[in-house]
């Protein structure tokens, strides 16, 4: 092993702890962004969501303040599946796997950067053969120089002239080089690097939670679709019943023809809406079935419906000062300007003077154990610097872009912000409104099933003509989707908050 003299590291040691003390940081430090001012998600007060507690998706919703968010909050729901369904999607949904792999390639990325902080050393040995014409003048066999004296080798003596000579030369060589941070180039560059890892940390947590919260959606949307294709199901059956009384009265006088034929296209209207509903069905089965990480053929076994799927009475509320360190996407966005924040400094780095240090040792011989031998090794010591004077106005133009791209993510992130507080108010106001619609949905239900019974038993005993009972089955038929509709919303707006509000990443 070939080591550098004691004095030259005293030497290289002393000149980069100059260097490193009179170093500086190119650039501004970054500032992380201040919460919004008096920001809030409604000008008016907020109530508890309401509606009667007939149904699954009934009851009052209580809206608690600072309420701590759990990962797994979609536990809340009550729904033994759509906890099976969740934890199946997250172990094999490609798109997780894809944001883990993102993020270990830009850790990587930023370690690998970090070695520049090290001088890196590099060794090298050169073997080289070759044969000499004897009949050169002064030919002779290069050995290692000792005091004025050719020591050749192997002890041979000076061949006869015009006698070729043959020997092997080896030489080892260390070297060691160095670039001294001295205005801060790569430690911007390595700040840069580790924003743009947390940035994609943030967007893994976000593909957490967007992807539950997609499974969530995905399976009230199918105990929505099931529930109307029942209610569908239940008004054709109805509807079937009732064509095959009118045939049997036309039958036997007691009804026109006209009757008839008006029950039979009730009866092919109520059943041609049951087909879109079945394909809704089936591609809402191959979207869970897709997020579950599968293909269409290997669908899971859970399936969802309404009466199974229950409203969580307590809901949290996040205070609006939290909602920018909780939501995945504000937090991406911050790293993303603080990445950009780095490469101005790094552009503005770029045009100060580059610093160098370059040391080697090298051994010359031909015999190997002669490496270290007087008169074998050399060393050099080459502190560099370089300063750009002119390269076209290129640096120029990259510090301004520098600090065009940071001005676009500053406005990125307040974008995001606002989008943020945007979909919480949203949702609350969804709600609210969410409890209403059930309330209303429900009592139109009740009530165009009282007038579809009392109208019906009217016009079995001769008091009603037919046009009112097919008025009355029509309200009732769509009075039953509203209601089922109604019920889903509110389930699904509910869920929506709890992305909306960061989705507990932070508990995972």
């Amino acid at each position: 092993m070939i080591f550098l003299s004691t004095f030259c590291f005293r030497r290289f040691g002393l000149l980069v702890a100059t260097l490193l003390l009179a170093g500086c940081m190119a650039g501004s430090n970054f500032e992380k962004p201040a919460s919004p001012e008096g920001a809030s998600y409604s000008k008016q007060p907020l109530h508890d969501p309401e509606a009667p507690a007939e149904t699954s998706a009934g009851g009052t919703q209580h809206l608690v303040s600072g309420k701590e968010i759990h990962f797994d909050w979609w536990k809340s729901l009550g729904s033994p599946q759509l906890n099976r369904l969740i934890n199946k999607s997250i172990e094999a949904n490609p798109n997780i796997d894809a944001a883990k792999a993102a993020l270990r390639q830009a850790q990587e990325l930023t370690l690998a950067q970090k070695g520049f902080f090290y001088p890196s050393v590099s060794g090298g040995y050169t073997l080289t053969r070759q044969q000499v014409a004897g009949n050169v003048a002064n030919s002779s066999a290069p050995g290692v120089q000792a005091n004025g004296r050719v020591i050749l080798p192997l002890q041979s003596t000076t061949p006869p002239f015009n006698s070729s000579l043959t020997w092997t030369m080896q030489t080892a060589q260390l070297s060691v080089g160095y670039t001294p941070d001295v205005f801060g180039l790569n430690r911007r560059t390595v700040e840069s690097l580790d924003a743009q890892a947390q940035m994609q940390r943030f967007q893994l947590e976000a593909a957490y939670i967007t992807l539950a919260s997609s499974v969530v959606a995905g399976a009230v949307g199918e105990a929505s679709l099931r529930g109307q294709i029942s209610a569908a199901k239940k008004v054709i059956e109805e509807n079937t019943k009732m064509v095959e009384l009118l045939r049997q009265e036309v039958g036997n006088g007691y009804a026109s023809r006209i009757d008839l034929a008006a029950q039979e296209s009730q009866l092919a209207q109520v059943t041609a809406t049951l087909p879109p509903l079945l394909k809704q069905l089936a591609q809402q089965r191959n979207l869970l079935t897709a997020l579950a990480g599968r293909l269409p053929g290997q669908e899971p076994e859970e399936t969802f419906e309404i009466a199974l799927l229950h409203l969580p009475c307590s809901l949290p509320l996040s205070l609006p000062s939290k909602i920018i360190e909780q939501r995945p996407d504000v937090r991406a966005a911050e790293e993303n300007m603080h990445s950009a924040n780095a490469q101005v400094g790094v552009a503005i780095a770029n045009r100060l003077p580059q610093f160098t240090i370059n040391g080697s040792m090298s051994g010359t011989a031909t015999v190997f154990s002669q490496l270290l031998s007087t008169g074998a090794p050399g060393w050099s010591f080459a502190p560099s610097v370089a300063q750009p004077l002119f390269a076209g106005f290129t640096l120029l133009h990259r510090q301004r872009a520098a600090g065009e791209a940071l001005k676009q993510a500053e406005a990125q992130y307040r974008s995001t912000v606002i989008t943020a507080f945007q979909n919480v108010a949203d949702t609350l106001h969804a709600l609210e409104q969410d409890g209403d619609a059930l309330k209303a949905a429900l009592a139109a239900e009740h009530a165009a099933k009282v007038t579809l019974d009392l109208t019906t038993h009217q016009y079995q005993v001769g008091y009603a003509n037919y046009l009112a009972l097919l008025s009355a089955e029509q309200t009732y038929q769509q009075a039953a989707i509203n209601l089922v509709q109604a019920q889903a919303n509110r389930l699904g707006d509910t869920g929506a908050l709890f992305l909306a509000l960061g989705g507990g990443w932070w508990n995972r």
